[in-house]
């Protein structure tokens, strides 16, 4: 893996992980920020991924990769240069000067100095990771397995897992694919990519609603409160000395990732009763068909034989709002994907559906399993994704993504 052993080991002799222009007093950099469309920065260190809580940012990659480091020594190199990249990336700053002869240190295209712009990379480890290769296999942890079909799945399996996932994130295009572009380039010989994707949140129309979806319904309004610390400790993080998960895993959380496939074509021609008869909810406002408003929670009590609601409408069997179901609740952080035109000229566009939770088991799996068979999987089609566990957050400089699974 001498790649990645002179990338990231080099970058960061070089300084490159940690030089940075002049401080910006934050008032000022934040009111430059805003001047100029960007996001402000996100902090890189804590307990947790700060991508995983934040609001979906408007572009995102979620790219996969097969990781080829020689042992875990190699591996431990890599981890630690992912993350001496990702905290410069989110911070910004100048790059580091290289002689004339060298090539750039920086791939330039967001300027002369990196920006962060909102800028947020979160890693998850797959089960392939956790084979004979880095001798990790009694840690791997206690829920993370290999994602099966369920029907109507049609899973393609070059897109389909990984030994890692990233998910860029930020508020431009360029903002995310400069960080990939650094990434790989400090990691070549490290991992190579085994599938990537790329995302768009839609704006909210109208203004203040959530997004929406290629089929034009607003999409995770009824997502838990990322504020309320005992839903996130109940439904998102691994917590110490839960039952059977190696003891590295608190503060981590894991990671669905599922890519589907919206046939839009055949779905632009459903008559809007029946759209929002699949969905159970108004398209244009967002409102459960019971309500007025799109925050309103259905009253499915006083509709038990679905005459308003139907009992197969898709918010109804993933989120039933019974004592029996609230600990299936899962944290929907979704964008939309364009990528042209199939082989046969059909539009080829859909989600990118990413949730965390606690438990795979208990969360994900138990909510799909209550939607097979609903009527919209006649124009969705999902073909890719895994299961993944989103390593602990970084908690100061000398730490690492991963430390305490390779301590």
């Amino acid at each position: 893996m001498a790649g990645v052993a002179a990338g990231g080991a080099g970058g960061i002799a070089a300084g490159y992980a940690y030089r940075s222009s002049r401080p910006v007093p934050g008032a000022d950099a934040a009111a430059l920020a805003a001047a100029e469309g960007r996001l402000p920065p996100v902090a890189f260190q804590g307990s947790h991924q700060a991508g995983i809580l934040r609001p979906p940012a408007p572009q995102t990659a979620v790219v996969s990769f097969d990781i080829m480091a020689d042992g875990r020594a190699e591996l431990t190199d890599l981890l630690r240069t992912i993350t001496s990249r990702a905290r410069f990336l989110t911070r910004g700053g100048m790059p580091p000067p290289v002689g004339i002869s060298a090539p750039p240190s920086d791939s330039g295209i967001l300027g002369p100095a990196v920006v962060p712009d909102g800028l947020t990379i979160t890693a998850a480890v797959g089960a392939s990771l956790f084979d004979r290769r880095y001798g990790l296999g009694p840690l791997r942890p206690a829920g993370l397995s290999t994602m099966l079909p369920f029907p109507n799945d049609a899973l393609d399996e070059a897109q389909c897992q990984g030994d890692m996932v990233l998910q860029i994130s930020g508020g431009h295009t360029d903002v995310v694919l400069h960080a990939l572009r650094d990434i790989t380039r400090h990691t070549r010989g490290g991992m190579q990519v085994r599938w990537r994707i790329d995302g768009f949140l839609s704006p909210a129309r109208p203004a203040g609603s959530t997004p929406r979806n290629l089929l034009g319904f607003m999409d995770g309004i009824a997502n838990p409160g990322v504020t309320v610390a005992a839903q996130m400790n109940s439904l998102v993080w691994v917590q110490p000395g839960t039952a059977g998960e190696p003891s590295w895993t608190a503060g981590g959380s894991y990671l669905v990732v599922r890519l589907i496939r919206m046939l839009t074509e055949f779905w632009d021609r459903v008559a809007i009763t029946e759209q929002e008869n699949m969905i159970g909810r108004r398209r244009d406002t967002g409102a459960p068909l019971d309500g007025n408003s799109e925050f309103d929670i259905p009253d499915y009590a006083v509709d038990p034989t679905g005459g308003v609601i139907p009992l197969t409408a898709h918010m109804r069997l993933a989120n039933p709002r019974t004592p029996q179901a609230a600990p299936s609740r899962i944290l929907r952080r979704s964008h939309n994907y364009d990528r042209g035109i199939d082989e046969v000229g059909d539009l080829d566009m859909g989600l990118i559906f990413t949730c965390y939770q606690q438990d795979i088991g208990r969360q994900f799996e138990a909510v799909q399993k209550r939607l097979i068979g609903e009527p919209l999987v006649d124009y969705i089609s999902p073909f890719g994704g895994g299961y993944f566990f989103a390593l602990p957050g970084v908690r100061d400089n000398a730490d690492f993504l991963g430390t305490g699974m390779l301590a």
